[in-house]
């Protein structure tokens, strides 16, 4: 006779960066959608708004981005799900699907700090020094 263990379902963040040219209403039906999905097949557990940020680089000649973490749990049909949807919403720069790997610290209460070399920060940083 054969034990199967069942192990918990895995963490998995979701980072979004929302183009800040679309209206705030469109942007957080994007978010509302997401969730609403996750918590359909899965399990929401930490919904984080970031606000605007400098993007690391360019992306589609857009230096900023709104930026939304939401940390869940739920199985791999929900990230195909998820997947699909934010590949056709317009308003949608980037997004990753990160698995949370057992042990990794808890993300930041707040939005994380802008590091130098982000897109735009390089020359206030370097301002703030002179």
């Amino acid at each position: 006779m054969r034990l199967r263990l069942t192990l918990p379902a895995p963490t998995y963040d979701l980072v979004l960066l929302l183009d800040l040219q679309a209206e705030q209403p469109a942007r957080a039906k994007i978010v509302a959608d997401a969730v609403k999905t996750i918590q359909s097949q899965g399990e929401l557990v930490r919904q984080d708004e970031w606000g605007e940020r400098p993007l690391a680089y360019p992306i589609d000649r857009k230096a900023s981005a709104d930026y939304h973490l939401l940390q869940f749990t739920g199985p791999t049909s929900l990230l195909e799900s998820l997947s699909h949807t934010l590949r056709i919403a317009d308003s949608v720069l980037r997004f990753r699907v990160i698995k949370v790997v057992p042990g990794t610290p808890e993300a930041p209460e707040g939005a994380p700090p802008i590091l130098a070399g982000a897109a735009g920060v390089t020359a206030a940083v370097e301002g703030e020094a002179a």
